[in-house]
């Protein structure tokens, strides 16, 4: 009890510079300790104490705002991260709020503290630098550059996603330097990010950072950088939802996307309120069109077995990739199975060992056979054949990523493994 008057006592009770002196040379570590934490004592005091074995001391000091400078860049050098961590947070809370002169000021006298712990090589301390200068508008532009291409995505995403000190530009060569994996999808959620800065992200090829930026509705996207993504998107099932969602779609959008898109998105886009009449019409024909015909696939399936509506369709010359696409769609693996037995004339023994084998090279190589289009081949090895997104194969241009000798010596080698 006494000893805990004391304290109080201690942080209360006024202190001259000759005290204090000798109080930092005291034996007594928490004594040590409630100096350190003290706002009214002299910076060289604090200095002194700056380099004081405890590392509990140590931290105080990192964290007291009247830390002399030198005290604090010696600190940005210290050995324990947490004491480099406390000094994280201090600087970088002096920062918010400050006007441009007072900023100017404080930039000069910390600068060099600052780019220290940007390059840190504890995560935890650039961590919080990150995150403390995120969204500051008048944090120093070299920091922010240095933070926003960190190596680790916790480091570098506040900033991409949120500072306003990042320009176009920054953005345009961070987002070409190949950052590190998730750093494009922190600046696709940026708000109002720019059609050109859009453009970088399609042509990046990332598909979860193409599916942040078309969640994000104020993202500005070039009407034909959309349809290639639509396009795109029919063996792309997370950019579905976002799609139907985009705010101002095109004719040509919708019903592209309504081509392709489950039954309960199309019924979300069929009831969106910012549609034309006209978009809103022809989405609503293509809705009530695809339930018309699952309703008579449902009539055809309860009087039909899979091997008999597939053997129908060939023979009428509809077996084609749109009933082939649809059957992938509901799950219907027999009589896609038997739809591409008919179609590419291999048996149905070595079209079943293909499935079973669930390669999607050899998966690939019976849709060729059978006059699918690529976009239905990645269709099949997903829906039908069960082979995980990582292995899934596609192709560019509409064309498959093998040529015809290939595709023919794969199916060689299945019907007569040596």
């Amino acid at each position: 009890m006494f000893e805990k008057l004391k304290n109080v006592f201690f942080r209360f009770k006024k202190i001259d510079y000759d005290e204090a002196k000798n109080l930092a040379n005291h034996e007594d570590a928490s004594i040590r300790l409630q100096l350190a934490r003290r706002t009214d004592v002299v910076p060289e005091i604090l200095y002194f104490l700056a380099d004081d074995p405890s590392p509990d001391v140590r931290l105080a000091i990192a964290k007291n705002i009247n830390s002399p400078h030198q005290a604090d860049l010696l600190l940005s050098h210290d050995g324990n991260a947490d004491v480099r961590s406390g000094l994280a947070e201090k600087i970088a809370k002096l920062v918010p709020g400050l006007s441009n002169d007072q900023l100017d000021k404080v930039h000069q006298a910390t600068h060099e503290v600052l780019k220290q712990l940007a390059y840190d090589e504890a995560i935890r301390v650039r961590r919080i630098l990150s995150e403390t200068l995120k969204d500051v508008a008048n944090a120093p532009q070299e920091i922010i550059n240095k933070l926003a291409r960190d190596v680790e995505l916790v480091v570098c995403a506040p900033v991409l996603e949120y500072s306003p000190v990042l320009s176009e530009d920054d953005l345009l060569e961070i987002i070409n330097s190949k950052p590190v994996e998730g750093a494009l999808s922190a600046i696709s959620a940026r708000k109002d990010i720019s059609e050109n800065l859009t453009d970088a992200i399609y042509d990046s090829n990332d598909t979860n950072a193409i599916g942040s930026m078309l969640a994000n509705k104020s993202a500005q996207i070039r009407e034909d950088t959309l349809d290639l993504i639509i396009n795109r998107a029919e063996t792309t099932e997370q950019w579905h939802t976002p799609l139907a969602e985009r705010p101002k779609l095109s004719r040509t959008a919708a019903l592209r996307l309504a081509d392709y898109v489950s039954d309960n998105l199309l019924e979300k886009l069929e009831g969106r309120g910012d549609l034309s009449p006209e978009i809103a019409d022809a989405v609503r024909k293509e809705f009530s069109r695809r339930m018309e015909n699952s309703g008579n696939s449902v009539d055809k399936k309860q009087s039909l077995s899979p091997e008999e509506r597939a053997n129908d369709l060939y023979e009428k010359g509809k077996l084609d990739d749109s009933a082939i696409t649809e059957a992938c769609h509901s799950g219907d693996v027999e009589f896609v199975k038997k739809s591409i037995v008919l179609k590419s004339k291999m048996g149905f023994t070595v079209v079943e060992q293909i499935f079973d084998m669930a390669s999607a090279k050899s998966v690939l190589a019976i849709c060729w056979k059978a006059g699918l289009s690529i976009n239905t081949a990645v269709l099949v090895q997903k829906r039908i054949a069960r082979i995980p997104p990582s292995e899934v194969q596609g192709g560019s241009a509409g064309k498959y990523p093998y040529t015809d000798d290939e595709m023919e010596w794969q199916l060689d080698f299945i019907k007569n493994p040596k």
